[in-house]
């Protein structure tokens, strides 16, 4: 073959995109060029079309041909070169893997892990991991993919890719990214900041440990909501810090009742607009506490808003970082859950005396966010597309939900499930027919096998016990799925093998 030109012929042989499946279709395009260099249908030093080429062969976006090929260079299949486009990779990664194995048997026994290891490897894999991959209806955190601007995103990252050439990359965040976030916070969250004051980011974890490190000494505590996402005391526990789970009641995270627990806490980390996953709004009594605890003691709020955007009753509550008047509070967003899993980015907003020691320690850190998307979501945000779609969304969710509700009042002898103000899931209470003694992880297992993926409410639990429940994610159901997948979760539980509860 001649090296010099580009790659011809069956270069992706029976590929087709599945614009159903559960991968975005950069990441399908990935997947079935990893396979081709593996198979050596590309051999090393062949070179790969042109990306205009590819997208035109494959009747796709330019941008995900794009996006494709830059996690292939990532991971160290091609190799990106000016003058001479992309080629296979002269050493693939698992040929250096195979050459740096030891020739010598590998030596018996499991590996000697450090006690944080120990500690993070110790219980089983967690149930709330399984939706990310789960088939079926009901799955968390997956936004209406139906509803979203594919095409618009699409054109949007192809105009983007000519312009990657001249731009460089910063820990902060594109410029363009942090002015239009900061207009849509100020617009439509309420939230007044400068642009300098917002950092883009690869995700909430990675934020949270780097304002544990930057804020708290290691083994100090944190105050985190019960129940709650488990990521997130995994981040605060990973950054050194001691985490204090917070019974969450009907008004929300309580300064009061986590005070008696830790007096020597000084972070917090909260979801005030609705806590996640129950639902429940913190008041403003409990608001201006935790506001006053913070000013007090020198502490510090973490402000996840993570449905904020989402409220089908009256205007989105204002955020808890409106009302700080200490500078005390962080507020943290994300897009992933918003617009698309795709889009792995979060923000920080950051009070005016933490941002110059962020910059320094991103800096520092050369924790970057990928470039590849940043200046795409700018154009999205400040052309309107944004606001466009989270209006169109919120309608949309809102019918999911009475959908949903509506199809587990047909079934209330099995599940007992309440509106909520807002989200994007809801919880399942067991109705009168749930088995005695199922608890809600046996529960979820069933569902799994009966194609429905359902997370048990135990899973967001630190503690053992509680009343079993079942979240059930809804944003991503078409209306006429509903009622059928209600059905399928229902003769799941009927034909449970009971497991008696913890």
């Amino acid at each position: 073959m001649d090296r010099r030109r580009p790659t011809r012929g069956p270069l992706l042989f029976g590929f087709g995109f599945d614009p159903e499946g559960a991968q975005p279709l950069h990441a399908q395009l990935r997947d079935a060029l990893r396979d081709a260099i593996l198979a050596r249908r590309l051999a090393p030093g062949d070179r790969i079309p042109a990306s205009r080429v590819l997208a035109a062969d494959l009747r796709c976006a330019r941008g995900t041909v794009l996006l494709a090929l830059e996690q292939l260079a990532a991971e160290g299949y091609v190799v990106a070169r000016t003058g001479s486009g992309t080629r296979v990779a002269a050493a693939l990664p698992e040929d250096l893997l195979a050459q740096a194995a030891p020739s010598r048997p590998a030596p018996a026994g499991p590996p000697v892990l450090s006690r944080r290891g120990a500690a993070l490897t110790a219980a089983p894999a967690p149930d709330y991991l399984a939706p990310r991959s789960a088939p079926g209806a009901f799955a968390l955190g997956r936004p209406a993919l139906d509803a979203f601007p594919h095409a618009l995103f699409a054109k949007l990252l192809h105009a983007e890719g000519r312009a990657l050439a001249e731009s460089v990359p910063t820990a902060l965040g594109h410029p363009d990214l942090r002015r239009a976030i900061a207009a849509y916070l100020a617009a439509g969250r309420g939230v007044t900041c400068d642009p300098e004051a917002v950092i883009v980011t690869s995700g909430i974890r990675q934020s949270l440990r780097l304002l544990a490190r930057l804020l708290l000494d290691p083994g100090e505590a944190a105050f985190v909501e019960e129940p709650g996402f488990p990521g997130i005391a995994l981040a605060l526990a990973e950054a050194g810090l001691r985490t204090v789970p917070v019974s969450v009641e009907s008004g929300g995270f309580a300064i009061g009742r986590a005070r008696v627990l830790d007096p020597g806490a000084r972070l917090a980390v909260v979801t005030p607009a609705q806590h996640y996953p129950l639902g429940h709004a913190m008041s403003l009594e409990n608001r201006l506490d935790l506001l006053a605890w913070a000013e007090a003691r020198d502490a510090w709020i973490v402000e996840d808003d993570y449905d904020g955007a989402y409220r089908y009753a009256g205007r989105p509550l204002a955020p808890l970082r409106s009302l700080d008047r200490s500078g005390r509070v962080v507020y943290v967003g994300t897009f992933s859950k918003v617009l698309t899993p795709a889009l792995q980015f979060s923000y920080l907003v950051l009070p005016d005396g933490l941002a110059e020691p962020v910059r320094r320690a991103l800096a520092e850190l050369g924790a970057a966010p990928a470039l590849l998307g940043q200046l795409a979501l700018a154009r999205f945000i400040e052309e309107g597309h944004f606001a466009a779609h989270l209006r169109r969304t919120r309608r949309l969710y809102a019918l999911r939900q009475e959908a949903l509700v509506a199809a587990a009042r047909a079934h209330a002898d099995w599940l007992d499930v309440a509106p909520m103000q807002g989200g994007m899931h809801l919880v399942a209470r067991p109705g009168p027919r749930w088995p005695a003694g199922l608890d809600d992880r046996a529960a979820t297992a069933a569902c799994a096998r009966a194609g429905v993926a359902a997370v048990g409410l135990s899973a967001y639990r630190a503690r053992r016990g509680g009343a079993p429940g079942l979240l059930l994610g809804y944003a991503a159901v078409p209306e006429r799925a509903v009622a059928p997948a209600v059905r399928q979760l229902v003769r799941a539980l009927a034909g449970t093998d009971l497991t008696p509860a913890a």
